[in-house]
């Protein structure tokens, strides 16, 4: 309830016979009358509801009342401590509801108001739902497309720290159907970040990682937000299953010459170069994880276990022309059947090349083929087609390291490269 004084001072406003004229400065003297109050945040509350109300009857025209009621919002928005700012926030905005038609200025600047002192307290949901209630698509005002889109940007990364990503993904859906008109730099990188967060939450990690890296070129963004970005980039590569694609994923990475900065840099390079990777880097790894990416699949291990198993069963194809499946259950730490299981999945979707002969207990990767009489032992079938593909890559391996080597000396010695270039 409103103190005596303020709440008289309001009534005697409200007496039809008051000079109308004279009523938006009288009503300002009230308002800084309130905030100069030494109350407590529960009586500030009670005296800001009952001025909002008393502007918003019928004894004030709208067009009086709107200047007023963005004085009072402005107010609420200068109180330094968040609870009490929230409390007034709140229940201004519960006085506001009836006739919001009419203020929606002022109903979307308490709003925004009210979502940065949640977020003061780490309440972000309560600061996504209070953005929500912003009316965007409407008659009496006109809302710019880059506004629109920052509040649905704002609304998605707000949900998505919570890790609610059905939300967030619904506002960036929104944002997406303006994203051709957005002009504005920092929105374009807002939505490309909460792109990437989602397809990372939602354990898309081929297309998160691109999405980092792509991002860790802006040159809005400073150096340190850059370098997280790229090491985003990394994990999520990191945690792809295995394959050609991620093979791709990573080779672009592993060039990038920042990578050498980044923590995560070592188990980049053992997975560029197919080289096995041990339980204690594994472990070391998994200490920059975030929750969702440490979370159990069907099978009950963590995305990052099947990763690094895929990883190593890759590996170990190039390694070996052929292995039993009990040394291969001992190289990934797994039991037989598990391992064979890995290498089934793997073989079925063309990401390594070969097959399994179950009667002989052996793998046998590309290039090679079971005898026609079994007694535990395969015969090497060469294929031309496989040694080319081979041979090709290898020579494209040995191409980009002189091309990156020559870059090098080229940014080191610009001079020198100058004068020895042939023309």
């Amino acid at each position: 309830m409103a103190s005596v004084s303020i709440a008289k001072a309001l009534q005697e406003l409200e007496d039809p016979a008051a000079n109308q004229e004279d009523k938006p400065a009288a009503y300002k003297k009230i308002l800084d009358r309130i905030l100069n109050l030494k109350d407590t945040s529960s009586s500030l509350s009670d005296n800001i509801k009952a001025f909002i109300d008393s502007i918003l009857s019928d004894n004030l025209g709208i067009v009086a009342a709107r200047p007023l009621l963005g004085a009072a919002v402005e107010s609420i928005k200068n109180i330094q401590d968040a609870d009490t700012k929230i409390h007034a926030g709140t229940t201004a905005l519960r006085s506001l509801e009836s006739r919001v038609v009419s203020f929606e200025e002022q109903d979307a600047q308490l709003r925004e108001m009210l979502a940065d002192a949640y977020i003061l307290q780490e309440e972000y949901i309560e600061a996504a739902r209070t953005l929500q209630g912003i009316q965007l698509e409407s008659s009496q005002r006109r809302v710019p497309d880059d506004h629109k889109v920052a509040i649905w940007i704002r609304i998605c990364r707000l949900y998505l720290e919570e890790d609610d990503t059905m939300s967030a993904e619904s506002y960036l859906n929104r944002a997406k159907n303006l994203r051709h008109k957005v002009t504005n730099p920092e929105l374009i990188l807002g939505f490309q970040l909460s792109e990437a967060r989602i397809l990372d939450a939602r354990r898309k990690f081929l297309e998160a990682s691109q999405a980092y890296h792509s991002f860790s070129f802006s040159a809005v963004l400073d150096e340190e937000e850059r370098m997280r970005a790229l090491s985003s980039a990394i994990i999520c590569a990191v945690l792809a299953g295995a394959g050609p694609q991620r093979s791709r994923a990573l080779a672009k990475l592993y060039k990038d010459e920042r990578a050498t900065q980044v923590a995560e840099y070592g188990i980049l390079e053992k997975m560029f170069l197919d080289r096995l990777i041990s339980q204690d880097e594994v472990s070391r790894f998994s200490e920059s994880l975030a929750p969702h990416q440490l979370a159990q699949t069907a099978d009950g291990s963590t995305v990052l276990a099947k990763a690094v198993v895929e990883h190593n069963l890759l590996s170990v194809s190039k390694l070996y022309n052929n292995i039993g499946v009990n040394e291969l259950a001992s190289l990934l730490g797994l039991d037989a059947a598990k391992a064979e299981g890995y290498a089934a999945r793997m073989l079925e979707q063309g990401r390594i090349m070969g097959s399994i002969d179950q009667i002989d207990g052996m793998i046998l990767f590309e290039g090679f083929e079971p005898s026609v009489e079994r007694g535990g032992s395969s015969q090497r079938r060469e294929t031309a087609g496989g040694e080319l593909r081979k041979w090709d890559s290898r020579v494209q391996g040995v191409a980009e390291e002189v091309e990156r080597v020559a870059s090098m000396i080229q940014l080191q010695y610009p001079i020198l490269v100058s004068d020895d270039m042939v023309h």
